[in-house]
């Protein structure tokens, strides 16, 4: 990425749109942004988000529903207490009903 800053925008402003009680993942994002290969620079925006008060970051997770950025927020277990407070279901920092919460932006956005 050239400039970094405009890729975290650009990442916010779909990250924003996630509704309350769904997940999507820093692939399907990157993918939307039309930059597939980038899921890790999806998880930097991430990780820089945390002083950024309307990002729902805890909202991000990996491919299979794994909890991963938990250790960016605050507290040991908060990523995981946002979610249980919109109705996510978690076991052992697995989303349990992940294929049905997903939400991707390809589809969701078209």
């Amino acid at each position: 990425m050239k400039d970094d800053t405009t890729f975290f925008k650009r990442v916010y402003k779909v990250v924003r749109l996630i509704p309350s009680g769904r997940v999507s993942t820093y692939g399907l994002i990157a993918a939307y942004l039309g930059t597939p290969k980038s899921a890790r620079i999806v998880g930097y925006a991430m990780n820089a988000s945390h002083k950024i008060h309307d990002i729902p970051a805890h909202r991000v997770v990996n491919r299979i529903g794994l909890l991963t950025g938990k250790h960016h927020f605050s507290g040991t277990n908060l990523m995981k207490e946002l979610l249980e407070s919109e109705g996510v279901v978690i076991k052992k920092n697995l989303i349990t009903n992940f294929q049905n919460i997903i939400w991707d932006p390809s589809i969701e956005l078209h």
